[in-house]
C-alpha cells in the first residue's frame, strides 16, 4: 500500500511539472516527447484519479480549464500505446476505424471531467462551461448509436459464432450502463436551472463516474476485445463488417478507403472458423480465463437447409414463409405486373376472399364505378409517377388503414402491388411509450 502511494506520489508530481511548462508556454511537441515514456506507463483509469488529487492540491480550475484540450492531447498518447501493435492497420479497417473513435471517445470524456471538476471547484464561468459540458455530453450520447452499436450488431456475432458468448454479454452490458448515464445526466443537466452548490456537487460526481465508466470501455475495448478479434476475425469477416458499418454510423471520424481485400464478405453465419491453438495461445489473458474451463467450438448448426429458399438476406423454407406471411397483423394481397391477383394471406382478414381470385384481374374483383380510380392508381405505379395510394374508413365500428404499394425488381422494372389493409383502431389509442422491458408475463 505504501508503496501505491508512493508512486501515486511520484506521477503527480511529475503530472505537475509538464502541467507548470504549459502554464509558461513552453512547446506542447517538446514537453509531449519529453513525457512520453513516463505517459506511457499511466493506465486511462487512473487519470481521473490523478485530476482529483490535484485540484486538491491547489491546480485552479481555471488552468485547467484553459489547458484542456493540451491536457486531453497528451494523456491521449498515454491511452493509445495500448493498441499500438494495432495501429498500423490501414485506415479504413473496421478496426482501425474502432481505434480511431476511441481516441475521440477518451478525448470528450476527459474533457467532461475536466470542465466538471472546473465547475465544482468554483470556476466564475460556471453558466458557460455547463453549457459546454451539455454539448460534450449530447455528442457522447452519439457513442451509443454508432460506436456501440457497430460492435453489438457487426462484432459480437462473429465472437458468438465461435462459441464466446459471455464476453459480448458483458460489453453491451456495459455499454447500456453508459447509454443510461449519458441520458440522466443530461435530464438532470436541462432540468435544472438553479445553480447552487448542491446542485454542482452533483453534476461533478455524475460526470465524474461517467467520464470513468467511458474511459474503462475504451480500456477494455483496447486491451481485450480488439486484441481478440484481430486474431480471430479473417479478412472476408472484416468485409462484411465493413460493408455494414455505414448502417450505424461513426463517432466523430470518416474511415477513408484505403483497406482492400480480394476475400469474398462472410456473414457469421457463413464462417465455420473454430479457435485453433494458435489462436488461443496468442488471444488476451482475460478471454483466455473465460475460455480455460473448455475452449468453445463454433456453432455447427447450418443456417441454410435443404429445400431452403435463398432470400436476398437469409433463408427460409415454404412453411415459415407461409407461417409469416399469414401470421403478419395485415390483410395482404398481391397483384403481379399483369393486374392478376397471385396471392393472399389467410389470417387477419378484413376483407373477405376466396381462392376463386387467384389468377383474376384485379379491375374483376372490384364495383364496376372503382375500377377507373384502381387503373389509374396502377398506371401512376406502372409510370414510377407514384410510390403508395392510402385510404381510411371507418367499418363495424373500427378504424380502418388501407395502403397500396408498388414493388420493382432489381432493375426497376414494375413487379406488382401490394395492398396492405389493417385495423389500427386501438394503435389509434397509444400514448407515451412501452419499451421490452416493461413486458410483464
Amino acid at each position: 500500500m505504501s508503496e501505491f502511494l508512493k508512486n501515486s506520489e511520484f506521477k503527480k508530481q511529475k503530472i505537475k511539472e509538464f502541467l507548470k511548462k504549459i502554464h509558461d508556454g513552453e512547446d506542447v511537441k517538446i514537453i509531449k516527447k519529453e513525457f512520453k515514456d513516463f505517459l506511457s506507463g499511466i493506465s486511462p483509469l487512473e487519470i481521473p484519479v490523478l485530476e482529483q488529487e490535484l485540484l486538491k492540491e491547489g491546480i485552479t480550475a481555471k488552468e485547467i480549464a484553459k489547458m484542456c484540450d493540451i491536457h486531453v492531447e497528451l494523456f491521449r498518447d498515454a491511452v493509445s500505446d495500448s493498441v499500438k501493435n494495432l495501429e498500423n492497420l490501414p485506415d479504413g479497417h473496421p478496426l482501425k476505424t474502432l481505434i480511431l473513435e476511441n481516441r475521440e471517445i477518451v478525448k470528450d470524456a476527459e474533457l467532461a471531467s475536466l470542465i466538471s471538476a472546473s465547475i465544482k471547484a468554483g470556476s466564475d464561468l460556471k453558466k458557460d462551461l455547463l453549457d459546454k459540458l451539455v454539448q460534450i455530453l449530447e455528442d457522447l450520447s452519439s457513442i451509443g448509436k454508432t460506436h456501440y452499436s457497430r460492435e453489438e450488431m457487426l462484432i459480437f456475432p462473429y465472437l458468438e459464432r465461435r462459441g464466446i458468448t459471455a464476453v459480448p454479454t458483458v460489453l453491451w452490458t456495459k455499454h447500456d450502463e453508459i447509454r443510461v448515464q449519458i441520458k440522466l445526466l443530461l435530464y438532470f443537466l436541462r432540468s435544472n436551472n438553479n445553480i447552487t452548490d448542491e446542485f454542482l456537487k452533483s453534476v461533478h460526481e455524475k460526470t465524474y463516474k461517467l467520464s470513468s465508466a467511458i474511459i474503462d470501455m475504451v480500456f477494455r475495448e483496447n486491451n481485450i476485445l480488439y486484441p481478440t478479434i484481430n486474431i480471430l476475425l479473417n479478412e472476408g469477416e472484416w468485409l462484411a463488417i465493413k460493408e455494414q458499418e455505414h448502417v450505424f454510423g461513426y463517432y466523430k471520424i470518416q474511415p477513408e478507403d484505403q483497406w482492400q481485400t480480394l476475400d469474398k464478405p462472410l456473414q457469421p453465419f457463413e464462417t465455420q472458423d473454430e479457435i485453433d491453438d494458435e489462436q488461443f495461445k496468442k488471444l488476451p489473458d482475460e478471454i483466455k480465463m473465460v475460455l480455460q474451463n473448455a475452449k468453445p467450438r463454433a456453432e455447427q448448426l447450418a443456417i441454410q437447409r435443404e429445400g431452403d429458399i435463398k432470400l436476398d438476406i437469409g433463408y427460409l423454407s415454404i412453411e415459415e414463409l407461409n407461417t409469416i406471411l399469414n401470421n403478419l397483423p395485415f390483410d395482404i394481397t398481391f397483384i403481379d405486373k399483369s393486374d392478376r391477383v397471385r396471392f393472399f394471406s389467410s389470417n387477419h382478414r378484413i376483407f373477405p376472399r376466396t381462392p376463386s381470385i387467384i389468377g383474376r384481374f384485379v379491375q374483376h374483383c372490384h364495383p364496376p364505378k372503382s375500377v377507373p380510380i384502381v387503373n389509374k392508381i396502377l398506371k401512376a405505379f406502372k409510370n414510377g409517377e407514384k410510390n403508395f395510394a392510402e385510404f381510411w374508413i371507418q367499418m363495424n365500428g373500427r378504424f380502418v388503414y388501407i395502403r397500396y404499394i408498388p414493388v420493382y425488381d432489381s432493375k426497376g422494372d414494375y413487379s406488382g402491388t401490394i395492398e396492405l389493409v389493417q385495423d389500427i383502431t386501438d394503435i389509434k389509442k397509444l400514448e407515451g411509450e412501452k419499451r421490452l422491458l416493461d413486458w410483464k408475463d
